[in-house]
């Protein structure tokens, strides 16, 4: 709105010296023409009359004029800051459509080939990221998986059965402790109890890091589902999770995206000390959408963006497919984390 004031106030400003100009260049040739004329037919005040007729002739078509090519201006200038936010939004499909071969014409021209190239390429960037994928799957042989499968299962079996147990214990013993003489005790036992639900929480996160890597043959959607369906069975979280529209990624878009929303939900499982987690994909024209919040601790972004390894994980695995990564958070209110990626 302030660039449409600001251009249409240029024009009135410059029509209405062009008009003044234009009424004083009159002004002075009907003053010309009494002095040379033998028998004119104005004096000097029918003169100064009709140059004021002229004036307001000429200031009313300005007026329209002014308007008319500022709102034909302004029009056409947000047709090209509009599509400037819409490749900014990651619709790299966009284009903007000018059929005025001018200045802005030619602007437009050359924003719709930028978009052509970003796209080409975010799809040079999915197709390294198959690649990356595919070579990766042949890297990982049976003895590591089969490894890092004893390894999670022998974690589970004891040392979270232990800490589930010192937790259990810590709770039943402060429910016992009702004489004062006993407080230290009692303070010694909270810490116990704080300890091990945070030992608890480090153990699911650590748990859930080492599924693997890859899909197991399944969808996106269905891994996704078996991810939630574990984090419900382990944890007291409430989860509400909609993976819809999933069937458009690349392979590679998908192995990437997988690990993603499982380190956000490891983040959450870790720092947040939440009771709610969403997680919501979404398919729009052009791109797919990812989001994931908590009503957690929350942190500020600027203090961590740059020191958590896994944010910056997130971050770089998203760039890898063409993606935009988004995420805000505020102290004691949550984090939200939005992805984009673009589809075709």
């Amino acid at each position: 709105m302030k660039s449409s004031t600001t251009i249409r106030g240029w024009f009135l400003k410059n029509y209405f010296m062009m008009g003044l100009m234009e009424t004083l260049l009159v002004f002075l040739v009907l003053q010309v023409h009494l002095i040379i004329s033998d028998d004119p037919q104005l004096n000097l005040l029918g003169a100064i009359y009709l140059s004021l007729v002229i004036f307001i002739i000429f200031i009313i078509v300005g007026i329209y004029s002014a308007l008319r090519s500022s709102s034909i201006l302004t029009s056409r200038l947000d047709d090209v800051s509009t599509f400037v936010s819409t490749l900014r939004r990651g619709k790299f499909s966009e284009r903007v459509q000018q059929s005025e071969q001018d200045e802005i014409g030619i602007l437009s021209e050359e924003l719709n080939q930028l978009a052509g190239y970003i796209q080409d390429q975010v799809r040079s960037l999915q197709r390294l990221a198959d690649e990356k994928s595919e070579l990766a799957e042949q890297a990982h042989h049976a003895a590591v998986m089969e490894e890092r499968h004893r390894l999670a299962r022998d974690l589970h079996d004891s040392v979270s059965q232990q800490l589930f147990a010192l937790n259990m214990l810590s709770s039943a013993a402060l429910r016992s402790l009702h004489q004062p003489t006993k407080e230290e005790a009692e303070s010694i036992m909270k810490q116990v109890a704080e300890i091990a639900a945070k030992a608890q929480g480090e153990m699911r996160a650590l748990l859930l890091h080492l599924r693997p890597v890859d899909l197991k043959g399944e969808t996106l959607a269905q891994a996704l589902n078996t991810l939630v369906l574990e984090l419900k069975d382990k944890t007291s979280i409430s989860i509400d999770a909609h993976f819809d529209d999933l069937n458009r990624l690349s392979k590679g878009a998908e192995a990437h995206l997988f690990r993603i929303i499982q380190e956000a939900l490891s983040n959450i499982l870790r720092h947040a000390e939440a009771t709610k987690i969403k997680v919501e994909t979404k398919q729009l024209k052009g791109f797919m959408s990812i989001y994931i919040s908590d009503n957690g601790n929350g942190f500020n972004v600027d203090q961590y963006k740059l020191t958590s390894y896994g944010l910056q994980t997130m971050r770089e695995r998203c760039e890898e497919i063409g993606g935009i990564f988004e995420i805000r958070s505020k102290k004691n209110e949550g984090t939200y984390i939005h992805i984009t990626i673009p589809i075709d």
